[in-house]
């Protein structure tokens, strides 16, 4: 079990880290594919007030998962970065993206999207990658389905400390 979760650690690690490197890894893709590189593109105002379409930031990677929901129960409890969790807030717990990565998580059933800060660790249940903060549940729309298949945007990772690096 531990050679598995190592091995599933260290293939999000170097995927992460060759987009990071290799932006040209990361092509922006346009149109109604299916490609796991989509962006997004979305109408902003201009200053006249008409609308125009901007590019999204090009996400580092893309992928597809089951996530589902945590609340009451954990409610007020410390997350794995020490501050406390809140049902209501904008966050999520991954097993393996760094703590501080910021994801768009988007539905695929109804297209809602929402951007959340990873805060936490898990799921811990075999097949779901995602744990969304019950607020994100209803803002996506499937608090009461309690799962649902997302597409997972990862835009942005934080820095290492200057601890970490290794020369």
């Amino acid at each position: 079990m531990r050679a598995k979760i190592f091995a599933v650690l260290e293939a999000v690690f170097l995927a992460v880290g060759v987009l990071i490197v290799a932006p040209s890894a990361n092509p922006m893709v346009t149109g109604q594919t299916s490609s796991p590189f989509q962006a997004t593109p979305s109408p902003t105002l201009t200053q006249q007030g008409k609308s125009s379409t901007a590019a999204q930031a090009k996400p580092l990677a893309v992928w597809e998962c089951t996530t589902s929901w945590y609340g009451e129960d954990f409610d007020g409890q410390p997350t794995a970065t020490g501050e406390t969790y809140d049902m209501y807030g904008e966050t999520a717990a991954h097993p393996t993206l760094p703590l501080g990565s910021i994801v768009r998580v988007v539905n695929l059933r109804n297209h809602r999207s929402q951007v959340v800060r990873i805060n936490d660790r898990g799921p811990y249940v075999e097949g779901r990658e995602l744990d969304v903060s019950y607020q994100v549940a209803q803002e996506l729309g499937f608090d009461q389905r309690g799962l649902a298949k997302v597409r997972l945007e990862l835009l942005k990772v934080p820095p290492r400390p200057a601890s970490e690096h290794h020369n």
